[in-house]
């Protein structure tokens, strides 16, 4: 049944288009012996969402061998996309499975993690499905690393024996993530974005210092779902003490809804076998008219920077891309269409060096990801702004209030030399 990666990478024709799966689930056996091929392979196309762990087809001497495109940039491709060797494909992250299934984009090969078979021949996509099944299913060659240490999921994540081509055995513990204990500013957003929350409110939130801030001030609310395109372990307590139960939720009621995770071992052991979770295409997961099904669904995400009319730049630096489009749109409109939903972007009001994140027009270059007309609510340390229904010059006051003490006058000055007089602002 198994064969040796070499035997398998083998079998990729030159000029081939690969994809290679999500986030922990990158199977790096097959990957090194991918970039051990590569003048044999050259040219070749990869398409990846962003992967943990390393990247060695992005490095500059494989230049004239891969060229990776990226649906979302991670930390292992972020100089390569910067330097030009490797691409960004800006797309929201519902509509990357019709780039695959509708053959706009073109994949030969997919190359993925599993876990082992069990005893109907069916192995588990685990901790991604994401635009994975969509990729594999439109590959005429998929290849697979078989691990181990891949959790069983449910939901969409089942694959069959007889639709996978190769084995190959590496079974290599999965990359675990932790985020950072979250200082008092971050505490302070946190209890701040916790306010927004509604009991029997359905959460879509992510990974990090603000998600598990906010996390950690919801224990004493009740009945919440979870319906999200990522996870991490800030959940697990909220389950344990039957906070988080999805007993409101429309939509996969009592389940959690997710798209792919990544964490410590502890999540991967809790998500293994685990039926009240459902790993599912994100083409469902992060589908507006999914999302906006369920009640009171609270969209916690971040931003590099936002103007002072309320544009949220979240995926470059100015002309530099940094991380991508993603799911921000998908579920902020999502939750503005849901029963008494909540689109909330929340963030520090300062980087680490002290440059205000909320300015009079964003950089030359960046972004709009979230328009100025999606936003509801804006979170830092200082307070929380309310845009919705607000003019240009009421939003403008909302977000100077809740900016830096350091760089209010600034901002103050800039508003008012765009838009005039700053009397009888309410």
């Amino acid at each position: 049944m198994y064969v040796q990666a070499s035997t398998a990478i083998n079998l990729i024709q030159p000029g081939s288009s690969v994809f290679i799966h999500t986030a922990v689930a990158a199977p790096q056996v097959l990957i090194r012996e991918l970039t051990e091929q590569a003048n044999r392979l050259s040219p070749c196309n990869i398409y990846q969402l962003h992967t943990e762990g390393e990247a060695p087809y992005t490095h500059a001497e494989y230049e004239s061998q891969f060229h990776t495109h990226c649906f979302f940039i991670g930390a292992n491709c972020r100089e390569a996309v910067q330097a030009g060797r490797a691409s960004y494909i800006p797309v929201f992250l519902s509509e990357v499975p019709l780039l695959f299934r509708r053959g706009v984009i073109k994949s030969d090969v997919a190359l993925i993690t599993v876990s082992e078979p069990d005893h109907h021949g069916y192995c588990s996509l685990g901790v991604s499905v994401d635009t994975t099944k969509a990729a594999m299913e439109s590959s005429s060659l998929v290849i697979a690393q078989v691990n181990k240490y891949m959790p069983r999921t449910h939901g969409d994540s089942q694959v069959h024996i007889s639709n996978i081509h190769a084995f190959v055995e590496g079974h290599l513990p999965l990359p675990e993530i932790s985020a950072n204990a979250p200082d008092e500013n971050t505490q302070t957003i946190g209890s701040r974005v916790a306010e927004l929350v509604d009991d029997g409110a359905t959460l879509q939130i992510g990974i990090g210092e603000i998600p598990d801030a906010v996390l950690a001030e919801l224990i004493h609310h009740k009945d919440l779902g979870v319906h999200t395109e990522l996870f991490s372990d800030g959940i697990l307590p909220l389950v344990e003490k039957g906070v988080i139960n999805g007993r409101r939720k429309k939509k996969y009621r009592e389940k959690i809804v997710s798209t792919f995770i990544k964490g410590t071992r502890k999540l991967y052991e809790f998500v293994n076998d685990n039926p009240i979770v459902a790993m599912l295409d994100c083409s469902y997961v992060n589908d507006t008219g999914i999302i906006r099904q369920n009640p009171k669904v609270t969209a916690i995400n971040s931003a590099i920077e936002i103007d002072i009319t309320g544009q949220v730049c979240a995926d470059s630096i100015g002309t530099k891309m940094y991380s991508g489009v993603g799911g921000q749109m998908d579920f902020i409109r999502g939750a503005a269409l849901s029963e008494r939903g909540k689109a909330i972007i929340a963030m520090p009001s300062t980087t680490s060096g002290g440059i205000s994140r909320i300015v009079p027009v964003l950089r030359t270059g960046a972004g709009v990801v979230t328009t100025r007309a999606h936003v509801h609510y804006v979170v830092t340390e200082y307070g929380t702004a309310c845009l919705f229904g607000k003019d240009l010059k009421q939003r403008a006051r909302a977000l100077v209030e809740i900016a830096h003490p350091n760089h209010r006058d600034m901002l103050l000055r800039e508003a008012h030399e765009r838009f005039g007089s700053l009397k009888n602002w309410v």
